[in-house]
C-alpha cells in the first residue's frame, strides 16, 4: 500500500471516532433541551437532508475541485463549526434550532468529504482493483470499530463532563483529520469537460449510473437495502423487548453483535472476492443478509437474534467493501464524484421510506411483519441484481476500464454527455 494511504486511513479513523462520539452525544444533548419526539426527529433528519437536496450537485462540484483540498478544507470547516454549539452549550444558550442547523451543516460537510475521499482513493492507489478492495476493507473496518465500538461509549462518558465536551472532542477529531489529509500527495485534477452548466454535469453523472447495468446494480443494493434495514431498525428495540425479553443493556449487546459481524465481513471481503469472483460474492452477501433477517424474524431467543444480526452485519460489511471497490475501479476519474454521490443519494432517499414502512406494517399487522417484509425485499433484490453484477459483467466492465484499471483510457468509448455503454 502507498505510504499516503496510511495517513488517509488514520485521518478517517480519527474522524470516525469523533463521529461516534457525536452520534451518541447529540441525541443525549437534545434530550436535555426537549422531550418532544418531533423536535428530536428534526435534529436527526437534519443531518440527512444535504444528501437529499444536494447529493448529485455536490458530486458535480467535487468533480470540478481538487479532491485533497476539498477534504481538508471541509474537515477544517467542520471543526470550526462545532465550536459554535460548544460555546453555546458552555454559555447555556444552546437550542434545538441551533443543533438542527449544525447537524445540517455537518451533513453537508460529510457529503463533500465522503464524495471527495471516494474519488481520491482510486487515484492514490493507481486504480488497482485488488488494492482498492484491501484499502476499503481497512477503511470500513476502522470506521466500524471507531464509530460503532469506541465512539459511542466515549461520547456518553464525555457528556458527563459537560455538554460542550463531546462537541469539542469531535471538533478536535476533524482538525486532526484535516491536518493529516493536508499532508497527502496531490493528485492531478480531473480532466475538465466541455464548459457545461453544473446542473447538466450533475445530470450526466446520474445518467451514467442508470445506463450502466453494473453500476445500477451496485446502486440498487444499498437503496433497497436501506428500505429493508430501516424497516427493521424502526421496530428492532420494540421487537427485542416484547418478543425476546431483552432489557436496555441486552439491546446494546444485540447491536454490538451486528457491529462485530460487520468487522468480520469487512475483513473477509477480499477473500470472498478472490474465491468467488466479485459478482458472485456480492450476490452471496446479499442473499446472506436476506436470510439473516428472515432468521431474526423467526428468532425465539436473544442468542438466535444476536447470531442473525451478526450474519447480517457480516454481509453488510463485505458488501460495503466489494461494491465501492468495484465502482472505483470502473468509473472514469472525471465522473467519480457524481457517480458516488448519485449512489449515496439513492440510498439516503430510500431510508425514510423504510422507516415509514416498518412503522406502518408493525401498526397494521404484527411486530414481526416488518422483519419478514424486509427479508422478502432483500431476497427479491438479490434475484433482480444477480445478473446485473454477475462475474461476466464485472469482468467485462474491468476490461473496458483499461489494462491498468484506468477508466479514462476507455473514455473514448463513452458518449460525450456522460452516459455509459450498456455492458454485455
Amino acid at each position: 500500500m502507498p505510504t499516503g494511504f496510511g495517513r488517509l486511513w488514520t485521518a478517517q479513523s480519527v474522524s470516525s471516532l469523533g463521529d461516534g462520539v457525536s452520534h451518541a452525544a447529540l441525541p443525549l444533548i437534545a434530550l436535555t433541551l426537549t422531550r418532544d419526539p418531533m423536535a428530536l426527529a428534526v435534529v436527526t433528519a437534519a443531518g440527512t437532508l444535504p444528501w437529499l437536496l444536494f447529493g448529485v450537485l455536490g458530486g458535480a462540484l467535487v468533480d470540478r475541485w481538487d479532491r485533497r483540498r476539498t477534504m481538508w478544507v471541509t474537515d477544517a470547516a467542520r471543526a470550526v463549526l462545532l465550536a459554535i454549539p460548544a460555546t453555546a452549550a458552555a454559555l447555556d444558550v444552546l437550542s434545538i434550532a441551533l443543533l438542527a442547523a449544525v447537524a445540517f451543516l455537518l451533513g453537508l460537510g460529510g457529503l463533500f468529504f465522503d464524495t471527495a475521499a471516494t474519488a481520491y482513493l482510486p487515484d492514490l492507489l493507481g486504480r488497482d482493483p485488488a488494492l482498492l478492495e484491501r484499502a476499503n476493507s481497512r477503511l470500513r473496518g476502522a470506521q466500524t470499530a471507531m464509530s460503532g465500538f469506541a465512539g459511542p461509549p466515549a461520547g456518553s462518558a464525555l457528556l458527563a463532563l459537560g455538554r460542550a465536551v463531546p462537541l469539542l472532542a469531535d471538533a478536535v477529531s476533524f482538525l486532526l483529520s484535516a491536518l493529516l489529509v493536508r499532508t497527502l500527495p496531490a493528485m492531478p485534477r480531473p480532466v475538465s469537460e466541455v464548459r457545461e452548466s453544473l446542473l447538466r454535469q450533475a445530470r450526466a453523472g446520474a445518467s451514467y449510473v442508470f445506463r450502466d447495468r453494473v453500476l445500477l446494480g451496485l446502486a440498487l443494493r444499498p437503496a433497497v437495502g436501506n428500505i429493508a434495514f430501516l424497516a427493521v431498525e424502526t421496530v428492532l428495540a420494540l421487537f427485542a423487548h416484547d418478543r425476546l425479553g431483552i432489557d436496555t443493556y441486552g439491546f446494546g449487546l444485540l447491536l454490538t453483535a451486528e457491529a462485530t459481524g460487520g468487522l468480520l465481513g469487512a475483513g473477509i471481503a477480499s477473500y470472498l472476492g478472490r474465491r468467488l469472483g466479485t459478482g458472485t460474492a456480492l450476490t452471496c452477501t446479499a442473499a446472506g443478509e436476506g436470510l439473516a433477517i428472515l432468521g431474526l424474524a423467526a428468532a425465539g431467543n436473544p442468542y438466535a437474534a444476536g447470531l442473525a444480526l451478526a450474519v447480517c452485519g457480516a454481509g453488510m460489511g463485505a458488501t460495503m467493501v466489494l461494491g465501492p471497490s468495484l465502482r472505483q475501479a470502473i468509473v472514469p476519474t472525471h465522473l467519480m464524484g457524481r457517480v458516488a454521490s448519485t449512489s449515496r443519494m439513492l440510498a439516503m432517499c430510500a431510508a425514510p421510506l423504510g422507516a415509514f414502512l416498518g412503522g406502518w406494517l408493525a401498526t397494521t399487522y404484527d411486530i414481526r411483519t416488518p422483519l419478514y417484509a424486509a427479508a422478502g425485499l432483500l431476497l427479491t433484490m438479490t434475484v433482480v441484481t444477480a445478473s446485473m453484477t454477475s462475474n461476466r459483467r464485472v469482468e467485462a466492465a474491468l476490461r473496458a476500464a483499461g489494462p491498468a484499471g484506468d477508466p479514462d483510457r476507455a473514455v473514448s468509448k463513452v458518449p460525450a454527455q456522460g452516459s455509459a455503454p450498456d455492458l454485455p
